[in-house]
């Protein structure tokens, strides 16, 4: 209750910095954060839940179907003291917000423009800012969540045959995490000619040969963890062999940049530098580079523009490509470099030394 109550103070002093009445919350990534790690969806495929925390100076409201409020009662909201409105489930929750807010000037989660008759700005960005730095609950949540998505791929890997179509293991992998309660943000699957023809492939029909690509963002308490992993059934081919060892060297040095105080576009030119020197000065083009990560897949994809720098215990996932391979984890900033969060200490590596440490990096599982 303490962290929620921290949290609701971190709104109320944004509210008074940009002089608001109060502030709604319509998305799923607002409603887990806030809540400590709860849930008001019904539907994945989309970013707004089903019920939605106004915030005022001396009050809090959840706005709820009353066909949703037992459940989000029940189950979600026992850790938040707020006031309920719940109307009808053919009169949806706009009305009784617009009543709510009727004059007053409302910060948003989202665009204004979807609440008809309220006075409001869009404050998705700030509010976004907000969940950036993690709590030691948080860490602990990540650091779960993350090492299930990271075995669940790894074992995948390890059971699937020559001859299954994608889809069949898109199913493995879907069990693996559904059965943890993980939720698939984003499941991709590629094998063969398909991981160099295309860096952003869904799952197909075409059976697996001997290579196969497994990416993977779990969701769950709102977190998100993402990771890929690779494996190959024989002998690598020399393209791939000699490529694999440049990606990790670009990928790690994407990672131990990312320390507290640098700026995240300056992440982004020394990665893309070492593309450059590992003779592959072109490559970055082809994919984007990733970014912070925490209560989405990617808060945003970093680039030479972005705004911003690390943050103590905040997360980040980087994916740098180079043809046929991606290396991808999900970390976190600490005092002592980057966490792996992704890490299950159960896969093989590639091992890289750097000024006097041992970093390990995901290698291609050979079957």
């Amino acid at each position: 209750m303490t962290k929620i109550k921290d949290k609701i103070t971190k709104i109320r002093n944004l509210m008074v910095e940009r002089n608001l009445d109060g502030v709604l919350l319509r998305k799923r990534r607002s409603f887990s954060w806030l809540t400590d790690g709860r849930s008001n969806y019904i539907m994945t495929n989309t970013e707004l839940g089903v019920a939605d925390l106004l915030i005022f100076e001396d009050k809090v409201y959840c706005v709820t179907t009353k066909m949703e409020f037992a459940r989000i009662q029940e189950e979600e909201l026992t850790g938040l003291e707020c006031e309920w409105i719940t109307p009808e489930w053919y009169e949806g929750q706009n009305r009784a917000i617009s009543a709510l807010c009727q004059g007053k000037m409302i910060g948003m989660d989202v665009s204004t423009e979807t609440i008809p008759h309220t006075v409001g700005i869009d404050l998705s960005t700030e509010l976004a800012e907000l969940t950036y730095v993690l709590n030691v609950d948080e860490i602990d949540r990540y650091r779960w969540l993350s090492r299930r998505v990271a075995q669940a791929l790894e074992s995948t890997c390890r059971r699937i045959e020559p001859g299954m179509t994608e889809f069949e293991i898109q199913a493995f992998l879907a069990v693996n995490v559904a059965s943890l309660g993980i939720q698939t943000q984003v499941l991709l699957v590629a094998t063969d000619h398909r991981i160099h023809q295309y860096r952003h492939p869904i799952p197909t029909e075409k059976k697996l040969g001997r290579y196969a690509m497994l990416v993977l963002c779990g969701e769950k308490w709102g977190l998100v963890a993402s990771a890929t992993r690779f494996v190959h059934f024989g002998a690598l081919p020399e393209e791939i062999q000699e490529n694999k060892r440049k990606l990790a060297e670009i990928d790690l040095v994407f990672n131990l940049a990312t320390r507290p105080g640098v700026p995240i576009k300056e992440v982004f030119r020394q990665g893309i530098e070492a593309y450059r020197q590992w003779g592959h000065a072109e490559d970055w083009r082809y994919l984007h580079q990733g970014g912070p990560t925490g209560y989405a897949s990617r808060e945003f994809l970093a680039n030479l523009d972005s705004v911003g720098i690390v943050q103590l215990h905040q997360a980040f996932a980087w994916n740098p490509s180079l043809k046929g391979l991606k290396s991808e984890d999900t970390l976190l900033v600490t005092e002592h470099g980057p966490e792996f969060l992704t890490h299950s200490g159960e896969w093989e590596y590639i091992q890289i030394e750097k000024n006097g440490f041992t970093y390990f990096r995901p290698d291609i599982l050979i079957r």
